[in-house]
């Protein structure tokens, strides 16, 4: 028996309420059951474990990452801007309504040194599109240099996540104004900055 839409609903609310901002390891599944106002026999039929459901939490969560960072590049005016929409994104994110102190898959990766298949899979599918939509986005700007470019934007994304946690306010503007001069300099010689 499946759940329905409401009470899935209820429970990937708490987990993510719960595990993105208090960490997995210390997020009893007793926790999740009370915030979501439901029992262990109705979560358990719609998730097999923990990790289950934390995989479910982060599959949404990606989701919703996805269609906000789509907003920001629909926004953008130019190829420039649509390349560097991720960055602004990450701040928008932040401030809605599942937003969190860093990146909930870094997290995640971070408290499993050896993480079960499924949540495994769904922290390599998050690099994977992230990688695969910047590299897109960079073509039309660097051409076949485009995967590396890509590379060094992610790598200054991840950072940006990562200096979350050193200072609570940090924000993307210094990892947007370094991504913007990899970019000019990637169009302007025709290949990716540092490669």
């Amino acid at each position: 028996m499946t759940l329905r839409a409401s009470t899935e609903t209820r429970i990937l609310d708490a987990a993510e309420a719960l595990f993105f901002r208090q960490g997995i390891a210390s997020t009893s599944i007793d926790a999740v059951l009370g915030l979501a106002g439901v029992s262990s026999a109705t979560l358990y039929r719609g998730f097999a474990s923990k990790e289950a459901l934390l995989a479910a939490a982060l599959e949404r969560r990606q989701r919703e990452w996805i269609a906000v960072w789509d907003a920001a590049i629909a926004r953008a005016g130019s190829d420039v801007d649509r390349l560097l929409a991720v960055f602004d994104a990450l701040d928008e994110f932040r401030a809605g309504e599942h937003g969190a102190r860093w990146c909930a898959f870094l997290g995640s990766a971070a408290e499993y040194p050896e993480p079960p298949a499924g949540l495994a899979a769904a922290v390599e599918e998050d690099t994977r599109a992230l990688r695969a939509r910047l590299r897109g986005l960079a073509r039309p700007l660097a051409g076949d240099g485009a995967d590396a470019l890509a590379d060094d934007l992610l790598l200054l994304l991840t950072g940006s996540l990562a200096m979350r946690l050193r200072e609570p306010g940090h924000d993307a503007a210094a990892a947007r104004r370094l991504a913007r001069g990899l970019v000019l300099g990637a169009e302007r010689d025709g290949a990716p900055a540092g490669r």
